[in-house]
């Protein structure tokens, strides 16, 4: 007998909450210390959220280990709790900018009035002063206290660093301070000695205005990332904490109720068991199950997914899907948690919860893009692992230049140190790799952040790149440029049936297919109070039609001839077929989405060509692609051809080079297609986010979201790319003008903290692109 195996664990994905990295540097020592751990199979840092994305073999190591592992390399990180609240992350991002401000306060009042009493004293004087003067005691006082009070927490991030062989911007920063401070105090303490005459500059104040300066700059930082991320938050906050849970409303029997013949003793019985249910009790919504029901009073969030089992109301889901006109919800109709109701009581049965509901689902996506990097952001990342080291060097080499310089040009020693401490205090500054460590995150946090908040999601950074380079945007017809709920037009019989006999053959057979001319079919056969048959054999043929044996004999309903034509080019037509004998034809219509017209006329004003590619006859093809303004169509492709045409299109322009290609569908029955496409922009809805094939979810339905999606996509990757040409541009211009002594130690720590504000600034005006 085979022993048994016990089922392989699924790989599991966490999201690690890490505290204390301030730049790219520290991004890759995390990286590190993830990846050296068994069973690891991706990371994704993100230094604007202070966040670590790991997917990892629970066979092989659990998440509390890899929070651990990031704690010792001096870290602090534990795991990201599912059901945190919104406030609870806020009063954490709060907590760390007010701790970056109240050192930033206390360094401007140990460092400004000094600098303006020097500077007043300086342009006031005839004589300025030879020797030691009060101030250099105040600087001396004023500077000690910020080293012990401010640069406390950059010397303990240092030296943490330093224990594990590595460096990190702290390691700059401090190495800054000390050498202003220590230099200073050297100088100071040698012309007390008499080692030189005259008493050299002094950087007392200068070391701190570096801790000063730096850490308004981190607090800044720290509210520019906040707005960057207010996106995810903003949708966190849609749902409410509370739910008001009523219990289910059991019907009394009536036929029993009204029975004179039923005893008082039953009646009792049935009472009991079927007492008034008590009043809405509210309760947290993280306590709610799945078909427990809720009421939703006018003015409230919807606490949940579900469906609607009583009552009427307009519901705004504009948060959700940026469509900003309000939706009728009634019973039958699905609901999403954190859309409005307005005017009407609503009583809802839960059928999602957790990270099942389509608000978790969205922003788990949204985290998702966020943490994902383009090629050029790991070249960032793996320059910023050897950019400290190599600063250190640059600082080196730039005391030894200046050294040379004062030995040759035969300067006195204390100007000669002091040109060497100003220059590499400057160099150390100045170099702090800040900005290229959030330069893509800043863009990508706003630009799906904005975009989350249009109904437009993105899975990855790949989405975003191949919208730059679209060529053509291919489009599926039914619910996509139409509605997608079709309705019979016109029932056509042969001169042996009737329409009634046409119309029932053709919805017992198609009331277990899910296509929606399926369904169309049916919802007219019941509207005519028709009587259904059961089917037996049934099968369903992706593209043509479905087959079933109804009262014996052989029924076939699906496409119909292309020679078949019909008085309507729009109608899609449909064959119904007993015994291998035509019985009768089905006209459907499908009318065109209003905003279709306009989507199309935007894509073509982006020098994009547009293709429809659908199943459906190329009479009724055309008809809707010459309303809609298309180019090209398409037309008699079945689902598993639809793959094959897109490689098509894009091999077509010519044997060298390939077109770029995004297909637009409902997500699941053009699934190869998207998949094939390079860019796949699934039409979807509600909880079906999570089941969706493509790049880009479209949650609203609205094809307005295409045209608004690739605007997006390029306007995001263009502000990647400003990004990154001014951090790079910025040390490599910024580092040799420090190490030439042009730059003062204190231009440098205000250059330092501009650079993260300047392209977290350049982000944060994607909010305001016209899409």
């Amino acid at each position: 007998m085979a022993a048994l195996v016990e089922p392989a664990e699924e790989i599991r994905e966490r999201t690690l909450r890490v505290d204390g990295m301030d730049c790219a540097s520290c991004v890759a020592h995390v990286e590190k210390a993830i990846k050296k751990l068994p069973g690891i199979q991706h990371v994704a840092v993100n230094l604007a959220l202070g966040r670590a994305q790991v997917k990892f073999d629970p066979a092989a190591v659990d998440e509390e280990q890899i929070a651990a592992e990031v704690t010792g390399a001096g870290y602090p990180a534990h795991v990201a709790r599912a059901d945190a609240s919104p406030k609870e992350q806020d009063d954490a991002h709060e907590a760390h900018a007010r701790r970056w401000l109240f050192r930033g306060v206390l360094g401007m009042v140990l460092w400004a009035p000094v600098e303006a009493l020097h500077w007043i004293v300086k342009l006031t004087s005839d004589h300025p002063h030879a020797g030691i003067a009060w101030m250099d005691w105040v600087g001396l006082v004023t500077s000690t206290l910020a080293i012990v009070l401010i640069g406390g927490a950059f010397y303990r991030s240092a030296l943490k660093a330093a224990l594990r062989r590595t460096s990190n911007m702290d390691t700059l920063i401090a190495m800054g301070a000390s050498v202003a401070y220590g230099y200073s105090l050297v100088a100071l303490v040698g012309y007390l000695l008499h080692w030189w005459q005259t008493l050299p500059a002094l950087y007392f104040t200068e070391g701190t205005a570096l801790l000063a300066l730096i850490s308004i700059g981190h607090w800044m930082e720290a509210r520019a990332r906040t707005r960057a991320g207010s996106a995810i938050r903003d949708l966190m906050h849609l749902a409410p904490a509370t739910a008001w849970k009523v219990e289910p409303t059991v019907d009394r029997p009536k036929s029993m109720a009204n029975a004179k013949s039923v005893s008082l003793s039953v009646l009792s019985t049935i009472d009991a068991q079927t007492s008034i249910p008590p009043g809405p009790q509210e309760v947290p919504v993280s306590s709610l199950q799945i078909n427990d029901h809720v009421l939703v009073r006018p003015g409230d969030r919807v606490p949940i997914d579900g469906i609607v089992v009583s009552g009427t109301s307009s519901v705004d889901e504009s948060m959700l899907t940026g469509e900003a006109v309000p939706v009728t919800r009634t019973k039958g109709d699905k609901a999403f948690g954190g859309t409005i109701n307005q005017d009407g009581a609503l009583t809802i049965r839960v059928t999602n919860v957790g990270d099942d509901t389509a608000l978790a689902q969205i922003v788990k996506l949204v985290e998702t893009a966020q943490n994902s990097k383009p090629p050029v952001q790991k070249l960032a990342d793996q320059i910023a692992a050897v950019f400290v080291p190599s600063v250190l060097v640059i600082a080196l080499l730039t005391a030894i230049g200046w050294y040379a310089h004062g030995a040759i040009t035969g300067v006195d020693a204390p100007t000669m140190w002091a040109n060497i401490a100003k220059a590499v205090c400057s160099v150390l500054i100045i170099a702090c790799p800040c900005a290229l460590g959030l330069a893509v995150p800043a863009a990508l946090m706003v630009g799906t952040g904005r975009g989350a908040k249009l109904g437009i999601l993105y899975r990855d950074i790949n989405a975003l790149q191949s919208a730059e380079r679209l060529e053509v945007v291919v489009l599926d017809k039914t619910g996509t440029l139409t509605r997608g709920r079709p309705i019979v037009q016109r029932v056509i019989a042969s001169d042996h049936s009737t329409e009634a006999d046409v119309l029932m053959l053709a919805a017992s057979a198609e009331q277990f297919s899910s296509h929606p001319l399926a369904k169309a079919i049916v919802t007219a056969a019941q509207a005519r109070g028709l009587s259904l048959r059961d089917p037996d054999d049934f099968k369903n043929e992706p593209g043509t039609g479905v087959r079933a044996t109804i009262d014996g004999r052989r029924v076939f309903v699906g496409r119909a001839p292309a020679a078949e034509a019909g008085p309507d080019a729009h109608a899609t037509r449909v064959s119904v077929i007993r015994d291998d004998v035509l019985v009768g034809t089905l006209e459907l219509v499908d009318e065109i989405k209003p905003d279709s017209s306009a989507a199309i006329a935007a894509l073509h004003a982006m020098g994009l060509r547009t293709v429809l590619l659908t199943g459906d006859h190329a009479a009724a093809a055309r008809a809707i692609a010459s309303e809609a303004g298309i180019d090209d169509v398409r037309a008699d492709v079945k689902p598993a051809g639809k793959a094959e045409a897109i490689r098509d299109l894009q091999q077509s322009p010519c044997a060298n080079r390939r077109s770029s290609i995004a297909m637009v569908g409902d997500g699941i029955n053009d699934a190869p297609a998207l998949a094939q496409a390079d860019l796949g922009i699934a039409i979807g809805s509600g909880a079906d986010i999570a089941k969706e094939t493509g790049g880009i979810v479209l949650v609203s339905g609205s094809l307005t979201g295409v045209p608004q999606a690739i605007r997006l996509s390029r306007a995001t990757m263009r502000v990647i790319r400003q990004n990154l040409f001014f951090a790079f541009f910025y040390n490599v211009i910024a580092i040799p003008l420090a190490a030439m002594g042009l730059l003062s130690p204190i231009l440098c720590a205000a250059a330092m903290a501009l650079s993260d504000l300047t392209v977290i600034g350049n982000a944060l005006r994607l909010k305001r692109t016209r899409l």
